[in-house]
């Protein structure tokens, strides 16, 4: 995406990064949202209707325009980090190297153990994955994405939390994602989902060409927040009336701004703070994943720690 013209000087407090790219990937998700209704139109002549497991009898209220659901991607959406397959199909397409892919593995492997968020790590992996890209068009970007998602995301999107999407869907209301992954990683997903579109990190481009440079910060904690501000109050949204859904404490801020906030395959700390102030849980892993653990799955506790961190981390370099 081309760089915004009212970018201020990279000297900012970490709150107005965290604005500015919530603003930036509003804006990106905007603008992709159209291509993403025409996309379910057409699935919807075409007679293609997603399976549904579970449905909520009392909510989305039908015919609420005014509402809408956020949905944060990586062990909410789908099984792992979304960045990390990004990087396997990357990986096959000879972009880095086979040490650079075990680390990957090794970091989100470490992170969803860990649930720790380094400042540090998290700017050597922003730094990495921009290096990575640099230099490469944006449509090259999204063709592959596109296959990417065949070989790697389709098999591992969680029937339940699709079904909680499509209830909302078929209530009238619009879906997005919300996720630190990259805004053309994330829009593609959503898309094949049927969603109305994603907010997603932003990179800036410059006649369609990255530059390794980022709008802002990745979309993480507070800048998911503040994304889902910006988009609701672009849309004309009541975000007393929305629903938000994630795994991980990291997004707290988000599920703190809406009505119905949802605790999705949570881990621990969203478990525990879900739990404090009654918000609903849903856990989609099997018991056996959950006692991996030691969690038990009837509890509705999660496994997979620092998700959205998880997703972000993966393309830490080497000094």
């Amino acid at each position: 995406m081309a760089a915004l013209g009212w970018l201020t000087p990279r000297r900012r407090s970490a709150t107005a990064r965290s604005v500015l790219a919530g603003e930036a990937a509003a804006e990106a998700a905007r603008k992709s949202s159209l291509d993403a209704e025409r996309s379910a139109e057409a699935d919807a002549e075409a007679g293609a209707t997603p399976d549904a497991e579970e449905r909520e009898p009392e909510f989305p209220v039908v015919g609420d325009e005014r509402a809408a659901a956020f949905f944060d991607l990586d062990n909410t959406v789908m099984q792992g980090a979304a960045i990390f397959h990004f990087g396997r199909g990357l990986y096959k397409r000879k972009f880095f190297e086979r040490r650079e892919l075990t680390r990957f593995a090794w970091q989100q492997a470490w992170f969803r153990l860990a649930g720790v968020e380094d400042p540090e790590h998290m700017q050597d992996a922003r730094d990495s994955a921009l290096s990575i890209v640099k230099g490469h068009r944006v449509s090259e970007l999204m063709s592959i994405g596109e296959e990417i998602y065949d070989e790697y995301m389709a098999d591992r999107i969680w029937p339940g939390t699709r079904a909680l999407a499509q209830a909302h869907l078929d209530a009238g209301q619009k879906v997005w994602l919300v996720t630190a992954a990259p805004v053309e990683t994330a829009t593609i997903i959503a898309r094949r989902l049927g969603l109305t579109g994603a907010l997603g990190t932003v990179a800036e481009s410059v006649d369609g060409v990255y530059t390794g440079r980022l709008v802002g910060e990745p979309l993480h904690g507070p800048a998911k927040a503040e994304a889902v501000r910006a988009l609701a109050s672009a849309e004309g949204l009541d975000l007393a009336r929305c629903a938000a859904y994630s795994d991980s404490h990291n997004d707290i801020p988000m599920l703190s701004l809406v009505g119905h906030p949802y605790a999705v395959n949570p881990d621990a700390k969203l478990r525990k703070y879900a739990r404090a102030r009654d918000w609903r849980l849903r856990d989609y892993r099997t018991g056996r994943k959950a006692a991996k653990v030691g969690i038990p799955a009837a509890a509705g506790v999660g496994a997979l720690a620092g998700g959205t961190a998880a997703a972000v981390a993966l393309h830490r370099r080497r000094r």
